[in-house]
């Protein structure tokens, strides 16, 4: 099997160097479309609210508007933030989106974990739990197209049935989970695994066979960090202030959250944009950032999946406030340059 490859979009407009969001739409749509030009595998999705650099809120617009634009590349959430979200209603944005690609969506679903995203949408956080465990049997059986009737703690429904149904009989589902539980959840429910570390792959397949599922029989996917140049220097001017913006941020969310996901965000050291130029080296979730020349790239993308197996890279390499002309010349980097060496890697 060989490595799926596809890049992560939040469509992120951050204060130092923000465009009208008009015109900042339009040049990261072209960019998802661009992807399928260059023969990647996937246009990835991420979902969060209420954050000052925009990002993005509402995926299944998003979707849409690649699905229009595109023919082959597959375009997949990671991760939708399911406790916010309407089932029903979800379910027929999904199943609609799915129409108009036809049949090119996958849906990775997640717990959302910032205290402000769910009091800013009227629902108590510590309600997460018990509305995902609630919700993702009944969006299955939606997006199978089953008439479904169920009366429980947060939803009350009779005879709901979508329409138009979703083209993909099943539609992949995955859960992004990082904490022992959530990763529990989604080995239990059977669902794939939106993972950003190599440690909770493996967490995820014990959990599988704890529930006597064949691991194998599940896909994998593993968010790193990656941003290729023609030079080493050129990466680190370009990706600095980016990353330092994103890992402060999800730095100041994970302590609003109180580590809820247990991997110790809120107490990493973040590094100014001139500690990173100069050290031209950091860390995001436990792994290495992959920044730097193609055959850098390469080296560390192939030693991380010699070590961590998986089916999916989802590469978060549109950054917030990143030059646009350096970012597209990473991914056409990346898709001449490093992912044919990895798709001829041995898959897990």
């Amino acid at each position: 099997m060989t490595i799926d490859c596809g890049f992560l979009f939040p469509f992120r407009n951050p204060h130092f160097n923000l465009r009208s969001w008009a015109e900042f739409y339009r040049q990261n749509l072209e960019l998802c479309v661009h992807s399928e030009t260059l023969g990647l595998d996937h246009v990835w999705l991420t979902e969060h609210h209420f954050i000052d650099d925009g990002y993005s809120p509402s995926l299944m617009p998003i979707a849409a508007a690649v699905a229009a634009q595109t023919t082959k590349i597959r375009i997949g959430t990671f991760v939708l933030l399911l406790p916010l979200h309407q089932t029903v209603r979800l379910a027929e944005d999904i199943a609609t989106a799915d129409v108009i690609s036809n049949g090119r969506l996958d849906i990775g679903v997640g717990l959302g974990y910032r205290v402000g995203e769910f009091k800013g949408m009227g629902i108590s956080p510590r309600e997460r739990g018990a509305r995902f465990n609630e919700q993702l049997p009944l969006l299955r059986q939606l997006l199978d197209g089953e008439t479904v009737s169920f009366d429980g703690k947060f939803h009350q429904m009779e005879e709901a049935h979508i329409m138009p149904p979703a083209v993909q009989t099943p539609l992949p589902l995955w859960v992004g989970a990082r904490g022992d539980k959530a990763l529990d959840r989604a080995a239990r429910l059977g669902c794939h695994l939106a993972g950003v570390s190599a440690d909770h792959r493996l967490k995820y397949r014990e959990a599988l066979k704890r529930h006597n599922r064949n691991p194998d029989d599940y896909k994998v996917s593993l968010m790193v960090l990656v941003y290729v140049a023609d030079t080493t220097e050129q990466a680190w001017n370009d990706t600095a202030e980016p990353i330092n913006h994103t890992l402060q941020l999800y730095q100041d969310w994970a302590i609003e959250a109180g580590d809820v996901n247990n991997d110790d965000q809120d107490s990493r050291s973040i590094p100014t944009p001139e500690e990173l130029r100069r050290d031209q080296a950091c860390s995001f979730y436990g792994e290495p950032a992959f920044i730097g020349t193609p055959d850098f790239v390469y080296e560390g993308l192939r030693d991380l999946l010699k070590r961590s197996p998986c089916t999916h890279l989802v590469m978060m390499g549109i950054l917030p406030g990143a030059p646009p002309a350096g970012t597209r010349r990473s991914m056409e980097l990346f898709a001449k340059e490093v992912m044919p060496r990895l798709k001829n890697l041995s898959g897990p």
